[in-house]
């Protein structure tokens, strides 16, 4: 069957699928061709955890800390061979990341066939592995790296191929074999069926049980990663069940969703991590496995990267990168390599870091270091810069002192009196190690802040406890923009005061559509009167300006001709609608379509030119009044989300739109209905996938008709496209 495409921007590995077991899972996934995850829970609330046991017996002696290293499956999927790995290998080596603690090279599914051989042993897949999985071991520990594999503990990996339940001994014995290092054990196809009226959690704790014995009993030391907890995150009797158990079989464990590249996900992850109560069972040997890296694949920016590695290293989480390393730029080079926040991620003490303080699209995260120095991020979750403040009372800290602070990405020291702040990016963070004990001739830790719009206000505050002299101010914004003043005089701000000075700031009218624009401040001191220092503070100012009609917002091409499918690139994986089989269906370019008394005009755009709205929050002009607002859409994703309809009154109303899978599922969900019907294709390579149906639905909300509709705000919401919309 065609991909269905766009459920989640990259692969997802049927995370807390607790339903899918046995035989029934593969009818379920084999009848609607269901990608791995594809039919995943919605998130369980978290509720807090008991506290684990006082003592947890050390399993194998392993993974004292963190493991670090590399596994394909976020970066590659199942597009790997036996040179993604020997590269891999060899440039661990080469780019030195080996002398940093990066040791692992783990082969994530899809190494193996789908069937066993007739001793009952895996098979290998010889068109991708041809030298086979000894040969790979060896060339692996040749680099002096050490060597990983993966399985799955029911009836089948998540890709379709011969799991391990019922065969765990066999396999251990065979992986200790080929050299195998650590296993990853994943927990699709779960055997529920083979343990009537037992628990989720019970069948889960004999599974793994048996397995890591398995491991045991072939004497060689492999590292153990179970994947049961994600299956059940985050709360629930199973969870519970599953998490009092987990750190007697096993070195780390997934516990939640499979990561993908782009920052939701990474929120998602991170947020799950933050279970309460779950960090308490991590510790030297056990560890709350955040899943892999996504630096380096092009889902996040810049800062994006840096936060995800810094937070997983707050986290204790395991650092396993997953791109193709010879790619990494500089920048992405210098995230992954700071040893500084490595240091953290690998701290002896085994502590994972957890909120101590959370405000407006922020949280303080802190913890304790071996020496008993505190690791505290400043996490900026929202989409805005923002100053965030602590205090070292807050972060673990008894009493007052002079403390000092290690800014571990641009290494600059400071000293405080206690306050802990920085003007933090959009979804960044800075991380700081804060020691008990501060130099009283460091230069003073000093905070930025911009507000307000006109005037803007910048306030610079010494949180050290020398006075700030000869403080100068300026400020930038985009080309266009008028400021005024550029720079201004401050003077003296004496320890724990703050100076202010303030802006005319004249912007130009924002063009239609979303834009972000940032002002920046630039601060200049001296202290002990011949020191000098400058810092920093950013403001964002996000616009979001109506558009005319909805197809001034056009930014997508879903359509194509046949004889051109380049410029198509509707799910995400380029592939679009055939202009001619919506002609045949009756959508030719400016076609209008009726249905259920309204009338929408599809759009007149040439084939390969922007034809549809992804929806992202624009805002479109809708004058005039009815009952229904009416759209044509469909979705690479399933979802719904809130359209917000506002009046000329000023009132306004939400109500959720969603559409169908534009291709391979029910028609109907979210109360849409198929208006074109078309039985093919347009992919990068040409026509194709006939005798499918891909779709476009009608759906629509219903407005107030005795007030004047103003505009529409469509749902924030990238799996949703739209076509068009009228007022019925």
């Amino acid at each position: 069957m065609p991909s269905r495409s766009g459920l989640r921007s990259g692969p997802r590995r049927g995370v807390r699928t607790a339903l899918i077991t046995g035989v029934t899972a593969t009818l379920t996934f084999a009848a609607f061709g269901l990608s791995q995850g594809a039919v995943a829970a919605t998130p369980n609330t978290p509720s807090t955890l008991p506290a684990p046991p006082a003592h947890v017996d050390d399993y194998n002696g392993l993974a004292t800390t963190p493991p670090m290293g590399f596994n394909d499956w976020a970066g590659f999927g199942c597009n790997i061979n036996q040179q993604l790995f020997t590269n891999t290998a060899d440039d661990m080596v080469q780019l030195g990341l080996n002398e940093l603690g990066y040791q692992y090279v783990n082969i994530d599914d899809c190494w193996m066939r789908k069937t066993r051989d007739a001793n009952g042993n895996l098979q290998v897949n010889s068109s991708l592995f041809p030298n086979g999985m000894k040969w790979l071991g060896d060339y692996i520990h040749g680099k002096g790296l050490k060597f990983g594999i993966y399985e799955d503990a029911g009836y089948e990996t998540c890709q379709g191929a011969a799991g391990s339940y019922g065969h765990f001994q066999t396999d251990a014995d065979q992986y200790a074999s080929w050299g195998v290092d650590y296993l990853k054990l994943d927990y699709c196809y779960q055997p529920l069926d083979q343990y009537p009226g037992k628990s989720a959690g019970d069948v889960a704790h004999i599974v793994y049980q048996e397995a890591s014995q398995a491991l045991l009993n072939t004497k060689r030391p492999m590292l153990f990663s179970e994947s049961a907890p994600a299956y059940y995150c985050c709360s629930g009797s199973d969870f519970t069940n599953i998490m009092s158990w987990i750190a007697q079989n096993g070195n780390l464990w997934r516990y939640g969703d499979d990561i993908a590249d782009d920052w939701p996900s990474v929120l998602d992850n991170y947020s799950q991590d933050n279970t309460p109560g779950l960090a308490a069972y991590a510790g030297p040997g056990h560890w709350n496995d955040a899943d892999m890296l996504e630096i380096g694949n092009g889902g996040l920016n810049l800062t994006e990267e840096q936060s995800q590695f810094d937070v997983w290293s707050e986290l204790a989480s395991p650092l396993l990168l997953s791109t193709d390393l010879s790619k990494l730029t500089p920048a992405e080079l210098a995230i992954v390599k700071n040893r500084d926040v490595i240091a953290v991620d690998q701290d002896r003490l085994g502590a994972q870091g957890t909120v101590v303080q959370s405000g407006n699209g922020y949280d303080v995260l802190s913890k304790p270091l071996a020496n008993g120095d505190r690791a505290v991020v400043l996490f900026n979750k929202g989409d805005t810069a923002q100053t965030i403040t602590t205090s070292a009372n807050k972060v673990g800290f008894a009493g007052a002192g002079l403390y000092g602070l290690t800014d571990l990405v641009s290494k600059q020291r400071t000293s405080s009196a206690g306050v802990i702040s920085a003007n933090v990016p959009p979804h960044g963070t800075v991380m700081y190690r804060v020691s008990r004990f501060g130099s009283p001739l460091a230069a003073p830790s000093v905070a930025v802040t911009v507000s307000g719009s006109n005037p803007a206000t910048v306030s610079v505050a010494d949180n050290g406890i020398l006075p700030l002299s000869d403080v100068s101010v300026s400020l930038s914004g985009p080309n266009g923009w008028s400021i005024s003043p550029a720079s201004t005089r401050v003077g003296t701000v004496a320890p724990g005061r703050h100076g202010t000075a303030r802006f005319a700031v004249n912007a130009p009218a924002p063009p239609p559509g979303q834009a972000t624009n940032t002002v920046t401040a630039t601060v200049s001191y001296r202290w002990l009167g011949f020191q000098s220092g400058t810092a920093t503070a950013a403001q964002t100012r996000i616009t979001n300006t109506p558009y005319d009609n909805l197809a001034q917002a056009f930014d997508n091409v879903a359509v194509t001709d046949e004889s051109n499918t380049t410029p198509g690139n509707f799910d995400g994986d380029g592939d679009s609608y055939s202009a001619q089989a919506l002609a045949s269906a009756g959508a030719a370019p400016g076609a209008t379509i009726t249905h259920d008394g309204a009338s929408l005009r599809w759009p007149s755009s040439a084939s390969g030119t922007n034809d549809n709205v992804v929806a992202g929050g624009q805002i479109i002009t809708v004058s005039g009044q009815g009952d229904t607002l009416a759209f044509l859409g469909s979705e690479a994703g399933a979802t719904s989300s809130p359209v917000t309809v506002t009046y000329t009154d000023g009132t306004s109303s939400q109500v959720s739109l969603g559409f169908p899978n534009w291709c391979c599922e029910g028609t109907t969900a979210y109360g849409a209905e198929p208006v074109i019907t078309t039985d093919h294709r347009d992919t990068p390579t040409g026509p194709a996938n006939y005798g499918n149906d891909y779709y476009v639905f009608y759906n629509s909300v219903a407005v107030d008709p005795t007030r004047t509709v103003a505009t529409v705000t469509l749902p924030n919401a990238p799996e949703i496209h739209i076509f068009a919309l009228a007022l019925s």
